[in-house]
């Protein structure tokens, strides 16, 4: 009996035994010689895994007259129980390491830190990509999933049919011919994975008839994909779904579209960064006469470069360009040869991962590089604090308080006629009792102006060149933290101002008093003496007493003069610490309401600064 090939589907899904419908099937392919297994060699009935296509071969009965039969998950022994797969389902689980384990944390970590603070929709393709590579790593690792993607007419219907080397895509004609993405596979224990790319069981496929195919190919996963630029959007839709999930992808294309705007624009030039894991062939160069097969193929090159798609040639890494004709299988061998040897590395996956990271940190890089130095200098600092000084008045506090040091030392050190006079014109004057010089202010609406100023100028300061979402960030802490900023200064100005009372003395000041007392009482006796001469109580000699007079009245303005002199420098330091003090009062309120706020979220953007340069793996 010659060799037949079954091209069927298990269309009851991975729950069949050899004694349902697949046994009927079984007999049917196998002819007489299969009632002899009827029931898979002694009645033992067989599970389908991974609901995938069943391919028999009646083989030519032996001398036993027993048919062998192949399926698709292996061999029935000679006892006639079903072997077991020898590839099984393998997860990759801890197979992230090195660099891209610590991008993917750094990114998991990335997206944690700036929930708060950028769009979800910014950070969406972020997410997806760290939501792919958790589900990835959950399934099997020794499978590599590969699309087959191309236009209407290239032909990669008919690719998919040579790798399998057996007609399981539908060519024609009529287009699209392709309505709904066809898996191919190798080996067993790839049902999570066609799962995930929602492929049912009736359009998954076995290669060969009668076995798993090329051992190079062990691990292929072929998917055979919708056209492109299909007339039915629904099929669009189904490709860019396959291509976000797929570890690599074959462009088929051809002569005629090659140059197609809508490949190069839509999928070349946005996966560049994925060149080590695409191929582009050239499909159908038979058509092509002499020496137009190489013209075609050096502008394809030449319209991937430009695409920004580094090329793999001459040993270096990157997409694989490679002419071939699927209808006379020129070419095909080698671009067998070249996915065996890709699929046995396996480590598409992470490449394929590798490369989606790329992307989204290029997407992300907007939002989390600024254009210069960022930060909040001193400088900046300094001005802040000024502004708040000039606010609360603090300048103003500070010559009040030396002028008030200055009256006190002058009413202390002044002559007694002098101060008399003073005293009188105080009790001429309504209200011009004694009073302690008030803490100046500035006027309520002009201080609170000078605030909100202050500010301001400083979240711009800190704000420059950061990423537009952290800059936004800055200013709204620094407004927030501006909230009862001008009463908070107003309680400053009055808690930290000089205290009531007169401001503590010198210890030179009683000297001062003393020597002006004596110049008091040299007047007082140089006048009495004077009287007691035109009295006749004493003897007449003008000239002692007057002179005895005089220098009581040029000895007190004397006095008086150095005592001024004197209290310049302790009324200057008394002021100033006034002013000192109510700078840093106000200054520690600046600090705490405004700048720690900025100062925090100016830390979270060097932090996530740092995780996305471990993401884009460049450091800085």
């Amino acid at each position: 009996m010659a060799d037949a090939t079954d091209v069927t589907t298990l269309a009851d899904g991975p729950g069949e035994t050899g004694s349902g419908r697949t046994g009927a099937r079984q007999a049917e392919a196998g002819g007489a010689d299969a009632g002899g297994r009827g029931r898979g060699a002694g009645g033992t009935g067989r599970r389908w895994n991974d609901g995938l296509i069943a391919r028999h071969a009646a083989g030519r009965k032996g001398a036993s007259g027993v048919a062998v039969t192949v399926g698709v998950e292996g061999i029935d022994g000679e006892d006639g129980t079903a072997a077991t797969p020898a590839d099984a389902h393998q997860p990759i689980g801890g197979a992230y390491e090195g660099p891209l384990r610590v991008r993917l944390d750094a990114l998991r970590e990335l997206v944690g830190l700036s929930r708060t603070r950028i769009e979800g929709t910014t950070l969406a393709e972020a997410g997806r990509v760290l939501d792919e590579a958790s589900t990835r790593q959950r399934l099997s690792s020794r499978h590599t999933v590969v699309a087959i993607a191309g236009a209407t007419g290239s032909g990669k219907s008919a690719l998919f049919n040579a790798l399998a080397e057996v007609p399981i895509s539908e060519t024609g004609l009529r287009r699209p011919t392709t309505s709904a993405p066809i898996a191919c596979v190798w080996s067993e224990g790839a049902a999570g994975l066609l799962d995930r790319l929602a492929i049912p069981g009736r359009l998954r496929r076995r290669p060969l008839a009668g076995g798993d195919g090329d051992e190079e190919l062990q691990g292929l996963v072929l998917v055979d994909l919708p056209d492109h630029d299909s007339a039915v959007v629904a099929h669009r839709d189904q490709v860019d779904r396959v291509l976000a999930l797929v570890d690599a992808v074959i462009w088929v294309v051809d002569p005629e579209k090659y140059a197609d705007a809508a490949l190069h624009e839509r999928y070349l030039r946005p996966l560049a960064g994925h060149a080590e894991i695409t191929f582009v062939v050239l499909n159908q160069i038979d058509r092509l006469p002499g020496e137009a097969a190489d013209q075609v193929l050096d502008d394809l090159r030449r319209l991937l470069d430009e695409d920004g798609m580094a090329l793999g040639e001459h040993g270096e890494p990157g997409a694989t360009v490679l002419p071939i004709s699927a209808l006379t299988g020129q070419g095909v061998g080698e671009l067998r040869e070249l996915l065996g040897r890709f699929v046995q590395e396996r480590n598409a996956a992470a490449r394929r991962l590798s490369a989606d990271v790329d992307a989204a940190a290029s997407r992300l890089r907007s939002v989390y590089v600024a254009d210069g130095r960022t930060g909040l200098g001193e400088r900046s600092r300094e001005e802040f604090a000024e502004r708040l000084a000039w606010a609360v008045g603090a300048v103003a506090t500070g010559e009040a308080a030396e002028r008030e040091w200055r009256r006190n030392a002058g009413r202390a050190c002044g002559t007694p006629w002098l101060r008399l006079w003073r005293w009188y014109e105080r009790t001429r004057t309504p209200g011009g009792g004694v009073r302690r010089a008030e803490v100046l202010v500035e006027d309520e609406l002009t201080a609170r102006q000078r605030v909100e100023q202050a500010v301001r100028t400083v979240a711009e300061d800190a704000a420059a060149g950061l990423p537009r979402p952290w800059a936004q960030a800055v200013r709204e802490a620094a407004v927030r933290g501006a909230r009862g900023l001008p009463e908070a200064l107003d309680e400053l100005a009055v808690s930290a101002a000089p205290p009531s009372g007169r401001p503590a003395r010198p210890a030179w000041w009683p000297a001062a008093v003393l020597a002006q007392a004596a110049m008091t009482l040299l007047q007082i006796y140089g006048g009495l003496w004077l009287v007691g001469q035109i009295i006749g109580v004493v003897q007449p000699g003008i000239v002692p007493p007057v002179l005895v007079m005089l220098a009581g009245i040029v000895g007190g303005p004397l006095v008086e003069w150095a005592c001024a002199a004197a209290a310049r420098g302790p009324a200057r330091r008394y002021g100033q610490d006034a002013e000192r003090r109510l700078r840093e009062a106000a200054a520690g309120c600046g600090r705490a309401k405004v700048l720690d706020p900025i100062s925090a979220e100016l830390m979270r953007y060097r932090e996530v600064r740092e995780q996305y340069s471990t993401v884009s793996g460049v450091t800085r």
